[in-house]
C-alpha cells in the first residue's frame, strides 16, 4: 500500500511538472494581451481626438467580434492534434494541421468578401457619431487584409499546443505584440498616419507572427513535413471528424459573443455611468482569465495525450491537479480583488464618480474567481477530449440561464441582475460538466 501510495505521489509530480511547462508559457503570453490595447488606446490619447479613441475602440470591438466566432480554429485543433500525438499519430496530426490552415485561408476570403456588409449591418447597429464611425471604418478597413493570418495564426497555436509546447505560442505571441506595439507606434506618431498608422502597425504585426509560426515551426517539427499530404488531407472522411468538431465550438463560440455582448448591452440601458463601471469590471475579471486560461490550455494539451495514449489513470490524476491549480488561481485572485479592488479601479479610471459607483459591485469581483475557476478548467479537459457535443449543449443552456436569469431579476434588483446573470451562466456551466465527466471524460473517452 506504502509503495502504490508512493507511486501515485512520483505520478503526480510528474503531471505537475508537465502542468507548469505548460501552463506558464500561455500565461506569461496572455499577459501581453491588454499591453496592446493600452498602447493603442494611449497613442490615440496623445494624438487624437475623444472621436479618434473612440474610433480605436469601435474598430476593436468589430475585430472582437467578427474572430471570436473563429476561436474554434485553435481550440479544435489543438484537441484533435493532443490525441493525436498521444496515439503517436503524427501522420494525423499534420493532417489536422494542413486542415486547419486551409479552413482559415477560406474563412479568410469569406471575410474579404463581405467585409463591406458587415462594416453596413455593423453601423446599422452601432449608435456613435460620424467622426467616431469615420475613424473606426479607416481602422476596419486596413487591418481587415490581415484576415488570413490571424486565422493562420490560430490554427498554428493550437497546433503548438497539441504538439505539448506552448513556448512557441508564447514567442509568437509576445513578438507580435511587441512589434504591433512598436509599428503602431511609430507609423501613427513618427510617420503622423494616425488611426491609420495603428491599423498598419497591427497588419504588419499579424503577417510578421505569421512568418515566424511557419519558421519556428521549421525549427522544431521539420521531421513531420514528409509527412505532409494536401491531397490526402481534404479527403471528405478526414474533414468530416474535423468540422463536426469545429461546428460545435463554432456553435460554442456564439453564444459565448452573446453573453459577453449582452453583458454590455443590458449594461447600458443603466446609463453611462453603470456602462463605464461595468466595461472595467469586465476587464478586471479578464486579468484572472489570463492566469486560469494557461492552466485550462495545459488541460486542453494532457487530456488530449492521455485520451490518446489510453492513459486514464495519468488523466485522473492530470483532471485533480488541474482543479487544484485552478482553486489556488481562484483563492489568489480572491484575495487580490478583496484588498486590491479599489487601487486597480482608480488605475483603470481617474474618474473619482466612476471609482465611487464601482465600490459595491466589489463583491461581485471578490467572489467570481472562485466561482468561475472549474468552469475554465473543463472547458481544456472537454476540449482536449474533443467531447464538443457536451461544450457546445452546456454553452446553449448557459447562454439561456444568463438571459432567463436577467429578466427575472431585473425588475428586483436593477444593475446587479446582469452579474445575476454571468454568476448563473457560470454555474450552469459548472454544474453540467462536472455531473457529465464521468461519462464523457472517463468512460466514452475510453471505449
Amino acid at each position: 500500500m506504502r509503495e502504490a501510495s508512493t507511486g501515485s505521489r512520483v505520478v503526480g509530480t510528474g503531471i505537475n511538472r508537465q502542468i507548469m511547462k505548460l501552463a506558464f508559457p500561455s500565461i506569461l503570453a496572455n499577459m501581453t494581451v491588454p499591453l496592446v490595447g493600452l498602447v493603442d488606446t494611449a497613442i490615440m490619447g496623445h494624438i487624437g481626438s475623444a472621436a479618434a479613441i473612440g474610433g480605436i475602440a469601435i474598430g476593436s470591438m468589430l475585430f472582437d467580434l467578427l474572430y471570436w466566432n473563429f476561436g474554434f480554429l485553435r481550440v479544435g485543433t489543438s484537441g484533435i492534434t493532443a490525441q493525436a500525438y498521444g496515439r503517436r499519430d503524427f501522420t494525423g496530426a499534420v493532417d489536422t494541421f494542413s486542415q486547419g490552415i486551409v479552413t482559415a485561408l477560406g474563412f479568410a476570403l469569406v471575410i474579404w468578401a463581405i467585409q463591406w456588409l458587415f462594416i453596413w449591418v455593423a453601423f446599422s447597429l452601432i449608435d456613435c457619431t460620424p467622426a467616431v464611425a469615420e475613424y473606426a471604418k479607416t481602422y476596419f478597413f486596413i487591418r481587415i487584409w490581415a484576415a488570413p493570418a490571424t486565422l493562420s495564426l490560430m490554427t498554428f497555436k493550437g497546433w503548438f499546443i497539441g504538439m505539448q509546447d506552448t513556448v512557441l505560442p508564447m514567442i509568437d505571441d509576445i513578438v507580435v505584440n511587441v512589434i504591433n506595439m512598436a509599428a503602431s507606434y511609430l507609423l501613427a506618431v513618427t510617420a503622423g498616419l494616425g488611426i491609420a498608422g495603428v491599423a498598419w502597425g497591427t497588419f504588419i504585426a499579424q503577417y510578421a507572427g505569421l512568418l515566424l509560426a511557419v519558421v519556428l515551426m521549421c525549427v522544431k517539427f521539420k521531421r513531420y513535413f514528409p509527412l505532409f499530404n494536401l491531397k490526402r488531407c481534404i479527403h471528405w472522411n478526414l474533414l468530416k471528424k474535423f468540422y463536426k468538431v469545429n461546428g460545435n465550438l463554432f456553435i460554442r463560440s456564439l453564444c459565448f459573443m452573446f453573453i459577453y455582448v449582452g453583458f454590455t448591452s443590458l449594461a447600458a440601458k443603466y446609463g453611462d455611468m453603470m456602462l463605464a463601471v461595468s466595461n472595467i469590471m469586465m476587464k478586471l475579471l479578464m486579468i484572472f482569465s489570463y492566469f486560469v486560461d494557461g492552466f485550462a490550455y495545459a488541460g486542453e494539451a494532457l487530456a488530449g495525450r492521455y485520451i490518446g495514449e489510453r492513459d486514464k489513470p495519468s488523466l485522473k490524476v492530470c483532471v485533480r491537479n488541474l482543479f487544484i491549480w485552478g482553486l489556488g488561481i481562484g483563492v489568489a485572485f480572491t484575495f487580490l480583488y478583496w484588498f486590491g479592488g479599489e487601487p486597480m479601479f482608480r488605475i483603470m479610471t481617474n474618474d473619482a464618480d466612476v471609482v465611487n459607483a464601482s465600490l459595491r459591485f466589489i463583491p461581485w469581483l471578490v467572489a467570481m474567481p472562485v466561482f468561475s475557476c472549474a468552469a475554465f478548467m473543463w472547458d481544456g479537459i472537454y476540449v482536449g477530449a474533443t467531447e464538443t457535443v457536451p461544450l457546445r449543449n452546456c454553452m446553449i443552456a448557459s447562454a439561456a440561464a444568463f438571459f432567463i436569469a436577467y429578466f427575472i431579476s431585473a425588475p428586483l434588483v436593477g444593475i446587479d441582475s446582469i452579474y445575476i446573470a454571468y454568476f448563473a451562466h457560470l454555474l450552469v456551466r459548472t454544474v453540467v460538466m462536472t455531473l457529465s465527466a464521468r461519462h464523457y471524460i472517463f468512460d466514452k473517452a475510453f471505449r
